[in-house]
């Protein structure tokens, strides 16, 4: 359940997604995420709230794992541009309830393609991991499939001793107004303490920009279940250039910058509570942002592993 209010006008977003993993034999894997949810705002300010429930299927794919270097993916994917929309847009990853504004960079017109995927590792020591994505999407929108006939692909080194991760990605859209986009992002997770570090920087045609996200959970008191290791202090900053008119691309029609101040607080059996405060500061659309959001994250089998 998420609440927001964005300059005065407030709006609530319940949210369920469910994602199921399936095996199908040793080298096979159905995958599946789904979205229902509502969008309702207070009219005028101070009236009822009014809205209406939407539906959309996420990910629809197979995966077929040829080996440790390379597996093949098919179906409706999250488009692998930098990491946000593919490894941090489930609602119970999210530090912040709102994506970046970067987030639409790359992903545009939905965040999903159709078509195919190659991804794995291409290099692999005890010093550095060398990954890959490339995929191709086609133009389709039905049957609950939604793509763009568009190319891309994402390169990531992993080093594993200073458990840093760099990245970069492209984009080229194909249909309609063609253009491309490309990618940077940094990951850094350092051993003996809970901070993690976020970045990315995107650019397309007409605008670019950067985010960088800071947590730290203080579970280095007492332990991650005591009151206090279960809290995590959250800071993000993020800033969109506009280089020129550009409708379409996601991103605000005006040089615009954010600082998010966020907390979330860790309660038993995966329930998470995050409380933020943004401050937008933009040429005549200054403003506050404040959010409040609960998820619920469970787990299950879907049948009973057969005994050998």
């Amino acid at each position: 359940m998420l609440s927001e209010t964005n300059e005065g006008v407030t709006f609530f977003q319940p949210v369920f997604a469910p994602v199921f993993a399936a095996p199908v034999g040793s080298h096979l894997l159905a995958e599946g995420r789904f979205n229902l949810d509502g969008f309702f705002i207070q009219k005028n300010r101070t009236g009822p709230y009014n809205g209406q429930l939407f539906k959309s299927t996420q990910i629809a794919q197979l995966d077929y794992i040829v080996n440790s270097r390379l597996t093949v993916v098919a179906g409706q994917s999250l488009v692998p541009f930098n990491t946000y929309n593919e490894r941090l847009s489930e609602i119970w990853q999210q530090d912040f309830q709102d994506a970046p504004m970067l987030a639409g960079v790359g992903t545009r017109d939905s965040g999903t393609s159709v078509g195919t995927q190659l991804r794995g590792n291409a290099f692999a020591n005890e010093h550095v991991h060398v990954n890959y994505v490339g995929w191709f999407s086609t133009r389709i929108n039905k049957y609950s499939l939604n793509g763009t006939r568009a190319v891309g692909d994402r390169v990531e080194v992993f080093f594993p001793n200073k458990r840093i991760e760099i990245g970069t990605s492209f984009t080229r859209r194909l249909q309609g107004t063609q253009y491309k986009s490309v990618g940077v992002h940094f990951f850094w997770l350092p051993y003996r303490s809970p901070l993690q570090v976020r970045a990315e920087y995107a650019h397309n045609p007409h605008s670019q920009g950067y985010w960088i996200e800071n947590s730290y959970r203080l579970s280095q008191w007492k332990g991650p279940d005591s009151f206090v290791g279960r809290i995590e202090p959250l800071f993000r900053f993020q800033q969109a250039f506009r280089n020129s008119v550009g409708p379409g691309d996601g991103l605000p029609k005006v040089d615009t910058k954010i600082a998010d101040f966020g907390l979330d607080y860790h309660m038993p059996h995966d329930v998470r509570f995050n409380a933020s405060y943004s401050r937008k500061f933009a040429q005549g659309a200054d403003g506050n942002i404040w959010g409040l959001s609960m998820s619920y994250r469970f787990l299950f089998p879907a049948w009973r592993e057969k005994k050998k």
